[in-house]
C-alpha cells in the first residue's frame, strides 16, 4: 500500500447496534474501492472483518478490525467494531484512535439500544459523526422513521443529506437534499441525474427544512438569516456543514443498501469532504523528562511518538501491536522507547493490516494507523516515543469487567496450558481478567458478561485446543465469633521413644477488627509455656484461620490470648504446641457462638426509567437494599443499592432481559455482614457434604 500524508488520512470508527450492518457496510466499501473482486457476506462467513472462526460461527463481530481503504488519493482507515455490549472494550479501544464515527442504523430495526450507546460514546469524546441508515433495499425499511427518531432524541443537530427513492417497491435511487436533485442507479453502477419526482416533493421539503435548520444553528449570522427567511446557497450550506460536522454540532444522515453497494460513493465522498483529517485534530501527551505538555497534534515535523491501541495475538497471523502515529514519521527499523516498561523496542518492519492480512509499508505518517510485529514487552494502551523525548499519552478508559466465574481444567494436567492460552487471549482482550482466589481455593475469570466468558471458553477450545469448565464461583464467606470463651487442649502422644506433648489454655473473643483475621497475645506467667513455643502457638492460629471449623471459610475478627498451659521437658516440641493450638482453636471457636459472614457489594445500576420498577423488584428478591434513586437527566435512572455477592451470580443476564440490553451495572466491595440463618445453614450443610 502507498504511503499517505496526514492531510490525506481519515480515521473512522463504525458504531451501532449488533446486526445493524457495520461489517457488511465495510465489505461494500472495500469492494467498491477495488481491493476485492467479490463482496463477502455474513451468512457465507467470508467477510474481511469477521475472519475469526468464532465470529463466523456466531455470525457477529467479536473484535475490532482495521480496514484501510484507498479512495481517490485518500486513505480511509475504517475501524469495524462489535455491536454487542459484551465487547465494549473493543469499541473503546477503537474510539481512542478514531477522529470521526459513523453510527450505523438498520432501516428495518430502527433506533436500538446500541444506537443510543454509540451516540453516548461519541458525545463523551466529542467525536464528529454521521448516521448511515442501511437496508434501504428492503421494503420494510423506513428512513423517515429513523430520522424522526433521531430528531426526537438529539434535536436540531440531525441533518438529512439524502433520502431514498422507491418505485414499485424497489430502491431505485435517492434525492440529494443539498442539491435538491434526484439521482437514479444505472446499469453501469453509477447514477443518472434527474428531477425530483412529484411524490417526493413533500419529503424533500421536510428534510430540507431540517437540514437548513441544522445549518442555521452553526452561527448567529445564519440563525438571523434563517429567521428572516433568507435562502442559503449550496456553497454556504456545504461550508457551514463542514464546520458544523467537525465541531459535532451537525450530524448528517445518509442512507443506502449494503447488499447492493448503493449509497457508498456518496458516503465515501462525504467522509473525505466533511470529516477532519488528523492534522485538524488535537492530541497531547506528557514529556516525562520535565512533565511538560507535549502538543503532538499529529504533526509530522515533531518528534516521533505513537499510541498502542490494540494487540493481536493470533496463533495463525502472529502478534501485532496496532498503533496510531501521534507525531513524526515512523520508519522501518526505528527504535522507540516504551516509558511504561522502561524499555527500548526495535520496530523492524511496519505494516498496515486489512482484516487478517498484513502488508508492509516503508513508513507511517502522523495520524496514520498501522501495526508493528513482535514487540517484546509493549502492551495495549502503552506509549512509544524516542528516548530523548519520552512521551506518555493518557491510556484509553476501558470498561472494567464485573462478571466472574470459577474455572477448572476439563482434563487433568491442562492447567498450565490454560494459563498460557489465557495470557495470550488477555493480550488481545483487555476486558478479560484472571485471579487466583487462594483463600477459597479457586481460579476466577472475569469478563463483561456470562456470554462473553462462554466465548472465551469456546476460543480456548478452538484456537488453543484446551478445554475449561465455567462454574458458579465459591462466594468469599468468612467466619467469626460473637462471644468470649475459655478453652484448652492437651496434645499427648506416646509411641515409643520420645513422645509428643503440648498443652495450651486460651481465651477467644471478638477482636472488633473485621479486616484482620486474628490478633494474638500471650500473658503466660511462671514459664507454664516456654517462650520458645509462642511462635508455634501462633503458627497453630495461622493455620486455623485459613479454614474455619464452621463451614471451612477463612476466619476473621478473632482475638486469641494464650494465658496458661504446660510442657514436658523431653516430649514437648513446636509441632505438639502447634497441633494443641489448632485443636483448642477449633473447640473454642464452635463454643463461641460462631456465625457466617457474607460479603456485601455497593452496586450502581443505570437503566432507562421505564424499567425502574422491574429492576427494583428484582433487587428486592436478591436481598438487595436500595439506598437511593437519581434521575440522570437523559431519560435514565441511577439506582444505588447494597447487595450480597452471592446474589450477583447471573445478574448480567437478568438485567439484560429486564431492560432489553439497555441496563448496565457496576459494583465494589463494601463490607461483611452476618449471613441470614437460611443462607448460613445452606452453606454449612453444603460444605459439610464436601
Amino acid at each position: 500500500m502507498n504511503v499517505f500524508t496526514t492531510d490525506k488520512i481519515r480515521n473512522v470508527v463504525l458504531l451501532g447496534h449488533v446486526g445493524s450492518g457495520k461489517t457488511s457496510l465495510a465489505e461494500a466499501l472495500v469492494y467498491l474501492s477495488g481491493q476485492t473482486n467479490r463482496m463477502g457476506t455474513i451468512e457465507a462467513g467470508n467477510t474481511i472483518s469477521d475472519y475469526d472462526k468464532e465470529e463466523i460461527k456466531r455470525k457477529i463481530s467479536l473484535k475490532t478490525t482495521v480496514i484501510p481503504i484507498p479512495w481517490e488519493g485518500f486513505k480511509v482507515n475504517i475501524l469495524d467494531t462489535p455491536g454487542s455490549h459484551d465487547y465494549i472494550g473493543e469499541v473503546e479501544e477503537a474510539i481512542s484512535v478514531a477522529d470521526a464515527a459513523i453510527i450505523v442504523v438498520s432501516g428495518k430495526s430502527g433506533i436500538e439500544v446500541g444506537t443510543k450507546r454509540a451516540w453516548e460514546l461519541c458525545e463523551k469524546k466529542k467525536l464528529p459523526r454521521m448516521v448511515f441508515v442501511t437496508d434501504m433495499d428492503d421494503d420494510k425499511a423506513s428512513f423517515k422513521d429513523v430520522v424522526q427518531g433521531l430528531q426526537e432524541l438529539y434535536g436540531k443537530r440531525i441533518a438529512p443529506f439524502h433520502f431514498p427513492l422507491r418505485e414499485n417497491e424497489q430502491f431505485v435511487g435517492y434525492v440529494n437534499v443539498i442539491q435538491k436533485k434526484a439521482k437514479r442507479w444505472n446499469d453501469k453502477g453509477g447514477v443518472d441525474k434527474s428531477e425530483v419526482p412529484d411524490y417526493s416533493q413533500e419529503n424533500l421539503a421536510l428534510y430540507r427544512d431540517a437540514l437548513v435548520e441544522a445549518v442555521a444553528e452553526t452561527s448567529e449570522e445564519f440563525m438571523e438569516r434563517f429567521f428572516e427567511g433568507d435562502e442559503f446557497s449550496e456553497d454556504e450550506i456545504r461550508a457551514a456543514l463542514h464546520v458544523g460536522v467537525c465541531d459535532s454540532e451537525v450530524v448528517p444522515v445518509l442512507m443506502g443498501s449494503n447488499i447492493q453497494a448503493h449509497g457508498m460513493y456518496t458516503l465515501m465522498a462525504d467522509i473525505i469532504k466533511y470529516f477532519p483529517s488528523p492534522d485538524k485534530c488535537k492530541v497531547a501527551g506528557i514529556n516525562t523528562t520535565d512533565n511538560s505538555v507535549f502538543e503532538a497534534n499529529y504533526d509530522f515535523s515533531k518528534n516521533k511518538s505513537a499510541y498502542v491501541f490494540k494487540t493481536i495475538a493470533d496463533p495463525f497471523i502472529g502478534k501485532y501491536s496496532l498503533i496510531k502515529v501521534n507525531s513524526g514519521v515512523l520508519k522501518s527499523d526505528d527504535t522507540l522507547f516504551n516509558y511504561h516498561r522502561d524499555t527500548e523496542e526495535r520496530l523492524g518492519k511496519l505494516y498496515v493490516i486489512c482484516g487478517n492480512k498484513v502488508e508492509e509499508v516503508k513508513e507511517l505518517h502522523a495520524g496514520d494507523i498501522g501495526a508493528i510485529a513482535k514487540l517484546s514487552v509493549t502492551q495495549t494502551t502503552d506509549s512509544l516515543s524516542t528516548k530523548k523525548n519520552p512521551i506518555t499519552y493518557i491510556r484509553a478508559n476501558i470498561s472494567k469487567p464485573y462478571v466472574f466465574r470459577r474455572y477448572v481444567a476439563k482434563n487433568k494436567g491442562d492447567e498450565d496450558k490454560i494459563s498460557q492460552a489465557l495470557a495470550k487471549l488477555m493480550m488481545e482482550d483487555v476486558t478479560v481478567k484472571v485471579e487466583n482466589d487462594s483463600a477459597n481455593g479457586q481460579s476466577l475469570i472475569y469478563g463483561i458478561s456470562g456470554q462473553h466468558l462462554e466465548v472465551v471458553q469456546s476460543i480456548l477450545a478452538e484456537r488453543y485446543k484446551v478445554e475449561m469448565e465455567l462454574l458458579k464461583p465459591r462466594t468469599s464467606f468468612k467466619e467469626t465469633i460473637r462471644k468470649k470463651v475459655d478453652t484448652e487442649y492437651k496434645y499427648k502422644k506416646q509411641s515409643g521413644g520420645h513422645g509428643q506433648y503440648g498443652h495450651v489454655k486460651i481465651t477467644m473473643e471478638p477482636s472488633g477488627d473485621m479486616d484482620t483475621p486474628y490478633v494474638f497475645e500471650q500473658i503466660v506467667v511462671g514459664g507454664a509455656v516456654p517462650k520458645n513455643y509462642f511462635p508455634a502457638v501462633e503458627k497453630g492460629i495461622v493455620e486455623s484461620v485459613k479454614r474455619g471449623p464452621l463451614a471451612h471459610y477463612p476466619v476473621t475478627g478473632v482475638k486469641v490470648v494464650l494465658y496458661d498451659g504446660s510442657y514436658h521437658a523431653v516430649d514437648s516440641s513446636e509441632l505438639a504446641f502447634k497441633v494443641a493450638t489448632e485443636q483448642a482453636f477449633k473447640k473454642g471457636f464452635m463454643e463461641a457462638s460462631p456465625v457466617l459472614l457474607e460479603p456485601i457489594a455497593s452496586m450502581r445500576v443505570v437503566i432507562p426509567e421505564q424499567y425502574a420498577g422491574d429492576v427494583m423488584g428484582d433487587l428486592n428478591k436478591r436481598r438487595g437494599r436500595v439506598n437511593g434513586m437519581n434521575p440522570l437527566g437523559d431519560g435514565t435512572q441511577e439506582i444505588l443499592a447494597d447487595i450480597p455477592y452471592i446474589e450477583l451470580f447471573e445478574y448480567d443476564t437478568k438485567l439484560y432481559s429486564m431492560t432489553r440490553g439497555a441496563g448496565v451495572f457496576s459494583y465494589e466491595f463494601a463490607r461483611y455482614e452476618q449471613a441470614p440463618d437460611d443462607v448460613a445453614k445452606r452453606e454449612i450443610e453444603a460444605n459439610a457434604e464436601e
